[in-house]
């Protein structure tokens, strides 16, 4: 009976994302969705793409594991992450009327910056993606009772993602991610609601975590805790901020006033509903006796477990429903984002003469390409945490992309050879800090990466100038709808 309703529910979703690929004329619409996504559907879509498997079963268990301050990463930093974007980011990102992040670092600083930060961004995407990868084989694997292994669910679910991401582009993932966030919410909530009363009320199940002292969130130790509370914090604070599937939303808003709110209100709004998992997974440890074991055998499951045990079929529909929303919302924004970066950043580099009909199907064969590549690197790495996965692929980009982009906006003095020296030094930093223990376990590596890179920026640029200041061309693309020529005259 569950898997037949969830059988039906992915039918549904490949429906809407077949649909909504009817939309695609062009490269823009591909993309960017014609740059002409209202503001109800830009909340969306940014919200659905941050809910992702870590929020409903990393997050949660890393919760009850390490308390309140624990999760300074997911959700604080990556909400917080979004609502900087609207705030500081986004006016003048979508002004500029481009289509990928690496697009502004080749305005800005040229082609040789432009490709070494595509590059980073594209790996980043390796962890996070990933980890929506494992979290879809563990929901076959549980739905199946075990007859589907992790890696054959992995495979499943990996394809249904691909099947509308890859024809539909921006447009089915705008579209699939305004109806999945309906099932999040509603989901999460009827969950939350139930187990609620199966702890005996909400207000026991708040006394109860604040008696355990989950709600611990301030550092209580000395500097050196201070110094890596704050490198958690920024890792996705900060290294989210550079990333291409959070400047596909920007630039998908029909208007600089929809560019502006749209990532500040789903930002909000990702902070805040993330603790309606965290909530339920408290109320599993009040009414599972087994909650411990599973705790410490593999803390995601507690949630699965819940459910599946103690729960009647509509609400484990509502469940799974919810989960699989919120991993292939992700998923897909993940695949889409660091195809786009390649072909528009890496081969347009190669091929320069590319018309945009030949620069669509460049795109779709990335997404193609990227997906068995994710895939694969997944099953490799099957076991590992799934919050582990995100939080680490967000210090590749917060070393070596965020400083050249955010110095770029907003100091004028910033040059070319500064931004060259930011990525080197950031990257050079961080790697030298991972390979060494002693080092890694004495300063965290991703605050001496940012700080590598601003030396960097700031030395390089104020510095004699032995590189020229590149300032390179960007080709303008136009969507087919007439929100999108509105869009680009705002």
């Amino acid at each position: 009976m569950l898997i037949s309703f969830i059988i039906v529910y992915l039918l549904i979703s490949i429906g809407i994302g077949l649909y909504a690929a009817t939309r695609v004329k062009n490269t823009a619409d591909y993309a960017v969705a014609g740059r002409s996504l209202p503001l109800a559907v830009v909340i969306a879509t940014t919200f659905a793409t941050w809910f992702g498997s870590e929020t409903v079963l990393g997050v949660p268990g890393t919760f009850v594991e390490s308390n309140l301050g624990g999760i300074v990463e997911d959700p604080f930093g990556a909400g917080m992450c979004l609502v900087l974007v609207g705030l500081f980011f986004a006016r003048k990102l979508y002004l500029r009327n481009i289509i990928t992040i690496g697009d502004y670092y080749r305005q800005r600083f040229g082609r040789v910056v432009e490709v070494l930060c595509s590059l980073i961004i594209i790996f980043s995407y390796l962890g996070w993606v990933g980890a929506q990868v494992t979290a879809l084989g563990l929901v076959f694997n549980l739905l199946s009772q075990g007859a589907i292994s992790m890696a054959w669910g992995m495979v499943i679910g990996t394809l249904v993602v691909l099947v509308y991401t890859l024809y539909g582009g921006m447009w089915s993932v705008a579209l699939t991610d305004f109806v999945q966030m309906i099932v999040i919410t509603i989901g999460l909530l009827a969950i939350a609601w139930y187990a609620g009363n199966m702890a005996g009320g909400a207000d026991k199940v708040i006394d109860y975590a604040a008696r355990e002292g989950k709600f611990q969130f301030w550092p209580t130790g000395g500097a050196k805790e201070w110094l890596f509370f704050i490198g958690a914090g920024i890792t996705m604070m900060l290294g989210s901020i550079p990333q291409q599937d959070v400047f596909q939303r920007v630039m998908s808003s029909r208007d600089v006033k929809t560019a502006q709110r749209g990532p500040v209100i789903g930002g909000t709004l990702y902070i805040l509903f993330a603790f309606v998992p965290m909530f339920i997974v408290v109320a599993a440890l009040m009414v599972m006796p087994e909650a411990a074991q599973l705790i410490a055998d593999d803390p995601q499951k507690v949630l699965p477990r819940l459910v599946m045990d103690h729960m009647p079929i509509v609400l484990q529909v509502a469940f799974f429903g919810a989960l699989l929303s919120a991993i292939m919302s992700t998923a897909s924004a993940t695949l889409l984002a660091p195809a786009t970066t390649f072909v528009e950043n890496i081969l347009r580099n190669l091929r320069p003469g590319m018309s945009d009909a030949e620069t669509l199907k460049a795109m779709r064969i990335s997404v193609l390409v990227f997906t068995f590549c994710v895939l694969a690197y997944a099953i490799t790495m099957e076991g590992s945490s799934i919050y582990e996965l995100v939080a680490g692929a967000y210090q590749v980009p917060l070393v070596g992309a965020f400083v050249p982009l955010a110095f770029g906006v907003y100091w004028k003095r910033a040059t070319s050879q500064g931004a060259l020296l930011a990525v080197v030094l950031g990257i050079g930093v961080w790697l030298l800090w991972v390979a060494s223990p002693m080092l890694h376990e004495a300063f965290p590596q991703q605050l001496a990466g940012v700080l590598a890179a601003i030396a960097g920026m700031v030395g390089g640029s104020l510095a004699p100038q032995w590189l020229p200041d590149h300032k390179g061309h960007v080709h303008h693309y136009e969507g087919s709808h007439e929100g999108a020529r509105e869009g680009s005259l705002a």
